[in-house]
């Protein structure tokens, strides 16, 4: 499977402001060839290159692979969307290839610029030095809140896959980021609580609007984004751990458009649209992947009201957010350790492959 890194780069300033022009010269590049890809109506590279390359090295004073690369981007973003001219940030990233960037051992990168080649130190840890061996195509240049990084895709070989003997069912919510059929629940009370002050905190300073206040808010405007994707990272972690050690494939719902079928009251909006449910699954793919352990999504229908001992669907066995209680037969427990339980067993129902306790569940608990 295919991971990407991010590899830290520390140029001095002379560096760093080579970079920079050459990044932006290179975006407003692609601005330009966007105007003769969209006049031409063609995504195909070899006729854009034939096109524009002469103009394109003239007018930016590109080198020869660095315009082929403008050009093959220009060309990707304009084929996702043909009714649209494509528009690229002035410090959008650079696709480097071996021919344009090559690496000095394990400490320094050797990068091209407009002001020639660059001998650049990077910082890696234990982490990164095991994969560089495994380095496949190209890397991205990109520059955020003021550090440039380098992203690299390397080729991490896969382990046997596991034959799970059962399924740990996973519910994702919002109160709690996740709970799974075990009992084991991760609240979701740092995050959310995060997003509110940070809320406030917005809401304050934009209002003030004095310059310091700006500063401020673009200082902190990536905080929340990366506490809760830290937050994704631990849980994905202890969930696939868990599974891994107990051989058992990981059983998650499969809430694909779910912000379109539900609606919520308007107080609960912003912590509904800023729910990372799809990072967190992609995470716990990713890294199950890595592990070996299967991952199946199942239909999540009815799996917070279906009672595990009776079988009985009805709205009303949720009485709130956090308990359950069946109508029918009384059963009773926290929620979301039964929507994970009733997860487990939809999973072991759709692939009886795999399963001996979770597969023996009566089949109406899971309809």
């Amino acid at each position: 499977m295919n991971l990407t890194l991010l590899i830290k780069l520390q140029p001095n300033p002379d560096q760093a402001r080579a970079l920079l022009r050459t990044m932006e010269q290179f975006n407003a590049a692609c601005d330009t060839i966007a105007v003769t890809a969209f006049r031409e109506q063609t995504a195909n590279k070899i006729r854009l290159q034939k096109l524009v390359y002469a103009d394109i090295r003239a007018a930016f004073g590109l080198s020869a692979q660095m315009t082929v690369r403008a050009i093959s981007k220009v060309a990707e973003a304009y084929k996702r969307d043909k009714t649209v001219q494509p528009t690229f940030r002035p410090h959008g990233a650079i696709i480097y290839d071996p021919r344009i960037l090559s690496w000095k051992g394990l400490d320094r990168v050797s990068i091209l610029t407009l002001d020639g080649r660059q001998i650049i130190p990077i910082v890696m840890d234990g982490y990164h030095r095991a994969r560089m061996d495994r380095i496949r195509g190209q890397a991205d240049l990109i520059y955020q809140d003021g550090t440039f990084y380098l992203a690299v895709v390397v080729d991490v070989p896969e382990p046997p896959p596991l034959h799970p003997e059962d399924w740990l069912g996973v519910d994702l919510g919002i109160v709690n980021l996740a709970a799974d059929s075990d009992g084991t629940t991760y609240s979701g009370s740092q995050v959310n609580g995060l997003r509110t002050r940070q809320a406030k905190l917005r809401q304050r300073l934009q209002k003030k609007g004095t310059k310091s206040a700006k500063r401020l808010l673009k200082k902190r405007r990536r905080k929340e984004q990366r506490f809760a994707t830290n937050e994704n990272h631990r849980i994905a972690k202890q969930i696939v751990t868990h599974a891994q050690d107990t051989r058992r494939g990981i059983a998650l719902e499969d809430l694909q458009g779910i912000r379109d079928r539900i609606t919520v009251r308007r107080a609960q909006r912003r912590r509904h649209h800023s729910w990372t449910f799809a990072q967190l699954r992609a995470f716990i793919e990713y890294k199950a992947k890595r592990a070996g352990v299967p991952v199946v999504l199942v239909d999540p229908r009815n799996t917070s009201r279906t009672c595990p001992q009776c079988g009985l669907i009805d709205k009303r066995n949720r009485p709130n957010q956090a308990s359950f209680r069946c109508i029918g037969c009384g059963f009773a427990g926290p929620a979301d350790t039964i929507a994970a339980g009733n997860i487990a067993r939809r999973a072991a129902v759709n692939r009886p492959d795999a399963g001996s306790a979770l597969g023996q569940a009566p089949a109406s608990s899971a309809l």
